[in-house]
C-alpha cells in the first residue's frame, strides 16, 4: 500500500521551506506518447485532474534546518510515481541546477520504475539520470535520498541506491522487484525498508516525524567539507584510559593483556566523547553489515569528521567495505578522516573467505593510500595484524598506552614457529609491540597523552 503522501506533502515534511522552480524544458502533451499507446493521454489527464500536477515529479529549492538544497519529490498518485520521458526532463533539470548553484540534491521517491506506456523510451531515462547523478558526484556534491513507499524498479537503482545516504520510512516497500513482478515464494521482509536496513543497503529507517531533523543533522554532515586539500588533518582523540594508571607496560605480554581488557574503552565509548554530533552510515551496499566496524561523520567543535572505528571484534568483509565506502564518500566530500583501530585480526572463517575478505581487506588499503584528504588513525586497543593495518594512516598512526600493534597476535606466531604454548609472553616481547616500542622502531607517531 503507498503512502498516503503527496509529492507537497512529503516536500514540506522534508523542509522549512520548499519552492517550485520554474521549468525551462518544453512540454510535449500531444498524442498518447512515443509509442501511440492507446488512452495514454487520457491517462495522463486523468493524473493531472486527480493530483493537480503535470507530472510525476516536482522539483525545486528547499531550505532545511537553515540549509539550502535541491529539492526532488515524487508524486505516486501521478501513474504510480512512474518515470517517463517527461520526467527525465525534470530529474536533468534538478541535478544540473544543483551543479550550478553547488547545492545537495535530496530525492524524495515513491515510484513503482519506468512508465510501460513509453516504453523503451522510458527505460532509457535512468540512464539520463544515471549521467545526471554522476556528473553531480563529481562535482562533490552529496545526494541524499528518502525511499517512500513504494520505491522499486529503476527509481530505487538510480536515484534511491545511488545516493550517498538512504533513509527510508518506516514500512516502506523498497526494491527493484515490485510486488507484481517478483517471484511468487519471495521473502516479502526482504522488499522492506526495515530488511533492506538488516542487509546494508540503507543507512536508516527514520520515523516521519523525524525525517526533517534527520536530514537537518545530514546536511551538516555532508557540506562540511571542502575540495581544497584540508590541512593538519582530524585531531587525535586523547585516550579514555588514564594513563596514569597504568604507566608504561613493562612487557609485550602486559601490553597484550592491557588492550584485551574486558572493561577498556571501546570505539563507541571513544566516538559518543569526542563527538559533538554525529550519524552513522550502515552497511556495504553489497548485501552485508559488520557491528564490528561503525562508520559516519561527526561534527566536532563546528568542524566535520569522518570515521571509520573498529569496536574490537575479528572484522568481517561487509565492515572493510562499509569503511572503503566511507573513506571515499569523505574524500569526494572534502572531509578529513579519523580511524580508530582496534581488531585482533580479520575475520578467518569460511564464511569469510567465502564472502571475499582479501578483496574486501584490498579495497580499504586502496581507499587510504589513495585519498586527497588526510587520514589520521588512533590505535585503541588491539592491533592485530593486516585486518587492522587496513585502516592506519601510513605516517600519521598514534596509539594509546592499554594498546598494541603487532604483524600477529603472540599466541599465532607461537603456533608458526611451533613454540609450547607457554612461550607466547616470550614471544610477545621479542614482536616489540608495545607502544613505545612501536615509537622507536618508527611505526607510529607517538603515545598520545590523557588530556588535562
Amino acid at each position: 500500500m503507498a503512502d498516503a503522501l503527496t509529492a507537497r506533502e512529503a516536500a514540506a515534511l522534508a523542509a522549512d521551506v520548499f519552492e517550485e522552480h520554474p521549468q525551462t524544458t518544453a512540454e510535449d502533451r500531444s498524442g498518447d506518447g512515443p509509442l501511440g499507446w492507446d488512452g495514454y493521454a487520457r491517462s495522463r489527464a486523468r493524473a493531472e485532474t486527480r493530483t493537480g500536477e503535470r507530472e510525476s515529479v516536482v522539483w525545486g529549492t528547499a531550505h532545511i534546518g537553515g540549509r539550502p538544497a535541491v529539492l526532488v519529490s515524487f508524486e505516486f498518485r501521478f501513474l504510480g510515481g512512474s518515470l517517463g520521458r517527461r520526467t527525465g526532463d525534470l530529474l536533468e533539470e534538478a541535478y544540473a541546477h544543483a551543479r550550478a548553484e553547488r547545492l545537495p540534491l535530496v530525492s524524495l521517491i515513491a515510484t513503482g520504475g519506468s512508465r510501460m506506456q513509453e516504453g523503451m523510451v522510458a527505460l532509457g531515462q535512468l540512464q539520463r539520470v544515471a549521467r545526471a547523478s554522476a556528473l553531480t558526484r563529481a562535482a562533490g556534491l552529496p545526494q541524499l535520498a528518502v525511499v517512500r513507499d513504494p520505491t522499486t524498479g529503476g527509481g530505487w537503482a538510480t536515484l534511491g541506491a545511488g545516493a550517498d545516504v538512504i533513509l527510508a520510512l518506516p514500512g516502506a516497500q523498497v526494491g527493484f522487484a515490485g510486488s507484481r513482478v517478483r517471484p511468487p515464494d519471495a521473502d516479502p521482509s526482504a522488499y522492506t525498508a526495515e530488511g533492506q536496513l538488516a542487509a546494508g543497503q540503507i543507512d536508516a529507517v527514520v520515523a516521519p516525524e523525524r525525517l526533517r531533523p534527520a536530514l537537518s543533522l545530514w546536511l551538516r554532515l555532508l557540506t562540511g567539507g571542502t575540495r581544497e586539500p584540508v590541512p593538519g588533518g582530524a585531531p587525535v582523540p586523547p585516550p579514555l584510559a588514564l594513563d596514569g594508571a597504568y604507566g608504561a607496560a613493562a612487557t609485550g605480554w602486559e601490553a597484550v593483556r592491557r588492550a584485551r581488557a574486558r572493561h577498556r574503552p571501546r570505539a563507541q565509548a571513544y566516538l559518543d566523547a569526542w563527538f559533538d554530533e554525529r550519524a552513522d552510515v550502515h552497511g556495504d551496499r553489497c548485501g552485508g553489515t559488520d557491528p564490528g566496524m561503525i562508520c559516519g561523520f561527526g561534527l566536532r567543535e563546528g568542524r566535520v569528521v569522518a570515521y571509520a572505528a573498529q569496536a574490537g571484534t575479528a572484522t568481517r568483509p561487509a565492515g572493510y567495505r562499509t569503511a572503503a565506502r566511507l573513506v571515499r564518500l569523505a574524500d569526494r566530500l572534502g572531509i578529513p578522516v579519523l580511524t580508530l583501530v582496534d581488531t585482533p585480526g580479520a575475520a578467518n572463517d569460511a564464511e569469510a573467505e567465502r564472502g571475499g575478505a582479501g578483496a574486501a581487506i584490498a579495497d580499504v588499503f586502496a581507499a587510504v593510500a589513495s585519498v586527497r584528504v588526510p587520514v589520521t588513525t588512533l590505535v585503541i586497543g588491539e592491533g592485530g595484524s593486516g585486518g587492522a593495518l587496513a585502516l592506519a594512516a601510513p605516517g600519521n598512526t598514534w596509539v594509546t598506552p592499554d594498546s598494541y600493534f603487532s604483524v600477529i597476535a603472540p599466541e599465532l606466531a607461537a603456533a608458526i614457529l611451533k613454540r609450547d604454548p607457554s612461550e607466547t609472553p616470550a614471544t610477545a616481547d621479542q614482536l616489540r609491540l608495545r607502544p613505545r616500542d612501536l615509537v622507536e622502531l618508527g611505526v607510529v607517531r607517538g603515545i598520545v597523552a590523557r588530556a588535562e
